[in-house]
């Protein structure tokens, strides 16, 4: 069983986000919280898996949160769901701890499908905002050379990822598995550490 916490200021969301995860049979909501404060105060209590966890709230906002709860919580994923989509947000949860990072345009499925990813103790990232990781790739891969820099096929992997492929389409263009798709996104996220 996949235990949650629900971290979103918008009660209407966090009912949504009930709802949806209610209709799971391998995940059990333990909490809920309405901002940073509260659920930095709930995680040592409840132990959840995942953090599903708001960027922009008021008082401490996902960010310091999701750094804050790393530190008393490491065991715990925290997985940012957020209506913003840009570089700044997305590379300051990362750099914060999260586990991954999903826009609340995204389908149902993608949200259920994201916390099994990272309850898994691996990374998720939403295929339309990793052109932010190949963005960044490049320009510090033409800046200066890296001491871990990515491999061929880490890179063709990362090119098609930007482009918004699923690991499914990717596994099929490249003629390789969903599953080896993953671990070579689990490697990007290491050499680039997010």
């Amino acid at each position: 069983m996949i235990r949650l916490l629900l971290v979103d200021d918008h009660v209407i969301v966090r009912a949504g986000l009930r709802m949806l995860f209610q209709a799971e049979e391998d995940m059990e909501i333990v909490g809920e919280a309405s901002g940073g404060e509260e659920a930095l105060a709930m995680v040592t209590r409840l132990q959840p898996d995942v953090i599903i966890m708001d960027v922009a709230m008021p008082g401490m906002n996902g960010i310091e949160a999701t750094r804050r709860i790393r530190a008393v919580a490491p065991q715990a994923a925290i997985l940012a769901l957020t209506m913003h989509e840009d570089e700044q947000y997305f590379f300051a949860m990362l750099g914060a701890g999260a586990s991954g990072y999903i826009p609340k345009r995204a389908a149902p499925d993608d949200l259920v499908s994201a916390v099994r990813v990272v309850s898994q103790g691996n990374v998720f990232l939403y295929t339309s905002l990793a052109r932010f990781l190949m963005h960044d790739v490049m320009a510090n891969h033409n800046a200066v050379e890296t001491p871990d820099p990515l491999t061929a096929r880490e890179q063709e992997v990362l090119a098609l990822i930007a482009e918004g492929m699923t690991n499914r389409e990717i596994g099929n263009a490249l003629v390789i598995s969903p599953k080896t798709v993953d671990r070579h996104r689990e490697n990007i996220m290491t050499k680039l550490n997010l």
